[in-house]
């Protein structure tokens, strides 16, 4: 087929790169002009593609589980640039769209250094990361996958904290490391199942003992991306050292590239490993949840402790996968785009006091709510959805992966909802130490509320979290023709493990399963 709407949307920002770097080329010693001319053609690059995804949701049909405007040209080697979206990627895709302007504008005034160079990072950042979404070839998707390491590394790297460079390569390395075994498992897929696209892979059957290597092989790359604990450890250290926007997209859309690869190959293409190895992401997600929210309570830095909390929701994200029911897998699709809303959002709040104090030290601050009221709110707000608060998206996404979780293990859901206490805790306390009191540190005397940019910026983020919380259809509509038709793939080894635990589990829960299955 000719090259559509993907195709478009997706080099578009690259289109503006290109833009901005020829107009770095031609600027000669008048950099603060072209600095804000590139500012302007970043954000409406931005803003167009948005305006296509939203272009896209509308033409999508919710009801059709095969993929839609699918685009494929022959390339080389029997590989294909093949692209189409479903109801999986395609809220992704608009997450990604979403994000990319919110994170140009809160850049505005904060990158002085190389900011030709900082938006043109980020603009071929978003083209790779909505190919990942996209992608249907298998080599395809692994290129796409493997080069967004290398905007974000540079954004890191280079306009981070003091701390950058050990961060940079700590997460470079991590994630490269973990993607190796998935080119391996890659190359064996290709050369047993004789084709590089995705499609004709979810159809073909893998023998059952190399469904075990492919899926450990994959997991390893995947469970690094999300992060999953133990493998989380350069989180923590990315989010601190990365400049705002460089967080925002990190949380908001990079993590869930982890979750979006077990929906579209871990589950679909290799069912019975994904059978097989559910108590073992089981545990690793209870651990991540307990332990990610006790070791967020002890942190000083609003940052770190923010990071941590993402480990934390990644965990009821993996659990609610592996759940391999329609509630599970629904709570987690709706907990990732939930996340990448709340956590950009909240990250967002951070750079609002970093970029007027330079500090990131909780006990900095204190009292901020007689100085910046309209602050107080947004991050009670996004504080609230956090936590998962009735009415905000954050308790969709939490009540329909524990609902699911409930029916394949009661103690995983039981051992992961003290996980939701613990995130109160330690979200509630950040918040009355930074916002309550009185102000003891003279500094904080002189600061100042949010401006009309920033405004702006965080509007968009309220209405998504309370639209999504209390109309949570319009996400779980999109993706329930898709879910299904992943857990019609899984259903031979659910018939299986239904058959395993019938003796186990309590009535209520057995018919629950039913109606997923």
């Amino acid at each position: 087929m000719s090259i559509g709407l993907l195709t478009i949307m997706t080099l578009l920002p690259t289109v503006g790169a290109g833009i901005i770097y020829l107009m770095r080329l031609s600027a000669g010693a008048n950099r603060e002009g072209m600095d804000q001319s590139a500012k302007h053609v970043a954000l409406w690059t931005t803003l167009l593609t948005f305006g296509l995804s939203v272009w896209m949701m509308i033409g999508f049909d919710d009801r059709i589980t095969d993929f839609q405007f699918v685009e494929k040209i022959d390339w080389f080697a029997g590989i294909s640039y093949h692209m189409g979206v479903d109801g999986i990627s395609v809220l992704l895709v608009l997450l990604t769209t979403f994000l990319m302007p919110l994170c140009i504008l809160a850049s505005w005034h904060s990158i002085k250094d190389r900011l030709a160079e900082y938006l043109i990072a980020f603009l071929i950042l978003e083209t790779l990361m909505i190919g990942v979404f996209c992608a249907l070839d298998l080599v395809l998707f692994y290129l796409f996958f493997e080069a967004g390491l290398i905007p974000m590394y540079l954004i890191i790297g280079i306009w981070g904290g003091t701390n950058r460079v050990y961060a940079a390569y700590k997460f470079f390395l991590y994630t490269l490391l973990g993607s190796v075994l998935m080119l391996v498992a890659v190359i064996v897929m290709i050369s047993q199942a004789g084709t590089s696209s995705i499609p004709d892979l979810l159809a073909y059957p893998f023998a059952e003992d190399l469904q075990t290597w492919l899926w450990l092989a994959f997991f390893a790359s995947f469970a690094v991306k999300m992060p999953m604990w133990p493998v989380h450890t350069w989180l923590p250290d990315a989010h601190v050292q990365a400049p705002t926007a460089g967080s925002v997209i990190l949380a908001g859309v990079l993590l869930k590239m982890g979750g979006y690869g077990f929906l579209r190959f871990s589950l679909p293409m290799f069912p019975d490993a994904s059978q097989m190895f559910a108590p073992l992401v089981f545990a690793l997600s209870v651990i991540a949840i307990i332990y990610a929210s006790l070791v967020a309570f002890r942190q000083v830095d609003i940052k770190k402790l923010i990071a941590y909390s993402s480990v934390a929701h990644m965990g009821f994200v993996t659990m609610g996968i592996f759940a391999l029911n329609a509630q599970g897998v629904q709570g987690a699709m709706f907990q990732m785009i939930s996340h990448g809303v709340i956590s950009g959002a909240l990250f967002l709040c951070v750079g609002v006091v970093y970029d007027r104090m330079h500090t990131r030290e909780i006990a900095f601050y204190g009292g901020l709510t007689s100085r910046m009221p309209i602050f107080a709110f947004m991050f009670l707000l996004f504080t609230m959805g956090n936590v998962g608060l009735p009415g905000t998206s954050g308790f969709v996404g939490e009540i329909l992966t524990m609902t699911g979780v409930y029916a394949a293990s009661t103690w995983v859901a039981v051992l992961a909802a003290s996980g939701v206490i613990f995130s109160a805790v330690y979200a509630l306390t950040l918040y009355r130490k930074v916002m309550f009191g009185e102000i003891t540190n003279p500094k904080l005397k002189t600061i100042t509320d949010m401006n009309g940019r920033e405004i702006a910026v965080f509007v968009p983020l309220v209405v998504a979290t309370i639209v999504m919380g209390v109309a949570p259809g319009l996400v779980l509509d999109v993706t329930n023709a898709s879910v299904a038709g992943v857990l019609d793939m899984m259903l031979p080894a659910q018939t299986m493990a239904h058959e395993m635990i019938t003796d186990s589990l309590p009535t209520a829960a057995l018919e629950t399963m039913g109606t997923a299955q």
